[in-house]
């Protein structure tokens, strides 16, 4: 996990934005084992965390929450984004807003991501982060 700093001036509407395919986990793979992970945002400073390798779903997002709350130093000011299982997640930016998505690949987790940032705050979305659980 890594700090990571955004420009303070992106919206606060922006964190709590939720990624279009986060509705549901996807499949677990064929061994067995479900990691999850997560990505959270500090609207007030851009602040990020993320989490992968967990055991639960809320762990992860525990994890990711504690992790960008950290970064931002301010409790209680981060907003979990997108939580992924057996999969990558991924976080988007542009000068107004974020995007979030999960993927069964960087690749797919990446693309939902823009797609997300792109139809909520319009062009110049980029990657900031992409995270996978192992497989």
């Amino acid at each position: 996990m890594f700090k990571k700093l955004l420009p303070a001036k992106l919206a606060v509407a922006a964190a709590l934005t939720l990624p279009l395919v986060a509705s549901s986990a996807p499949k677990t793979f064929a061994q067995g084992q479900n990691l999850f992970g997560s990505i959270a945002v500090s609207p007030s400073t851009g602040a990020y965390g993320y989490s992968w390798n967990y055991k639960s779903r809320q762990g992860a997002v525990n994890g990711a929450l504690r992790t960008c709350e950290n970064y931002a130093g301010r409790a209680g000011d981060c907003r979990a984004l997108v939580w992924f299982q057996n999969a990558c997640g991924s976080l988007t930016q542009n000068s107004r807003g974020w995007g979030s998505g999960w993927g069964t690949t960087r690749s797919l987790a990446q693309n939902y991501a823009l797609q997300s940032c792109r139809q909520n705050y319009g062009s110049g979305c980029r990657v900031v982060e992409t995270v996978c659980t192992s497989r």
